[in-house]
């Protein structure tokens, strides 16, 4: 069975058994709508502040997003730097070895010793071109996650003001709107005393299963105001009768006329 042949079932079941309770039908069918009424207006203070909370939460996970990009290019920044400097440390012990090669070559004993000292002169000089060759590499790569640092900080320093302007609003807006939510709710709390608590459940599960949280509505036009199908002349009778609980046999949705959306406006 389907969610909404399930909430028309159980809305039938109980309105079945109207005539069990004390309360008469009318009255409960005012107090059904008028709280329809009531969580339709906290359904829009919801959706209205609804917005703004996801809107922080995304500029929060983006914040959090560049933080983590701004720490991980530091890091990679310590790194290079590290390397340039091991590089360094590099060309000054081959400098100091060359010299100390130069220094031997002037106190060789023959030939073989000499052509020895100047291979490793050679070498030496080859390694501090491969470092300097490398120092130029990393720079570059310095100055390009330097650049992107740089990047990444100013977004992040706008998306902390956004956050903060994001914030401020929400504040204002629960300020505004938290005193009505509350008189609402303390509204909706009376009007379902006058109605039993299976019905409050059916109300209750039309509701969650309604796309526009709709679980009673008026006949419009000869058709359901929720689903818009067709309401049959002897159905549209009985609901005009007040003496049982009506739902629409496609949406499951609960009934009324506009005599009863007239009792709840004067009330």
């Amino acid at each position: 069975m389907t969610k909404q042949s399930q909430a028309s079932a159980d809305a039938q079941k109980i309105g079945e058994k109207m005539d069990m309770i004390e309360i008469p039908v009318e009255e409960k069918l005012i107090a059904l709508y008028g709280l329809q009424q009531i969580d339709s207006q906290i359904d829009k203070i919801k959706i209205i502040r609804g917005e703004l909370p996801l809107e922080v939460q995304d500029l929060e996970d983006e914040i959090e997003g560049l933080q983590t990009r701004v720490d991980k290019y530091q890091e990679e920044v310590a790194i290079y730097e590290k390397q340039v400097n091991e590089k360094k440390q590099a060309i000054k012990e081959s400098k100091a070895l060359i010299k100390r090669y130069e220094e031997q070559q002037m106190n060789v004993r023959n030939n073989r010793e000499y052509d020895s000292l100047t291979k490793e002169i050679e070498f030496q000089n080859l390694e501090m071109q491969l470092s300097e060759k490398r120092i130029s590499e990393f720079t570059t790569a310095l100055d390009l996650k330097t650049e992107q640092i740089k990047d990444a900080k100013t977004q992040l320093k706008e998306r902390e003001s956004d956050l903060r302007i994001k914030n401020s609003e929400l504040k204002d807006i629960v300020q505004e709107t938290e005193k009505e939510e509350r008189d609402l709710f303390n509204k909706s709390q009376e009007l379902k005393k006058k109605i039993e608590d299976r019905l409050v459940i059916a109300y209750n599960r039309i509701r969650k299963n309604a796309t526009n949280g709709l679980a009673v509505v008026q006949i419009e036009r000869d058709a359901c105001g929720g689903c818009f199908n067709k309401i049959p002349p002897q159905h549209q009778m009985d609901i005009r009768m007040h003496k049982k609980i009506i739902v629409c046999e496609y949406c499951g949705r609960i009934l009324v006329d506009d005599d009863i959306d007239k009792k709840v406006r004067e009330n």
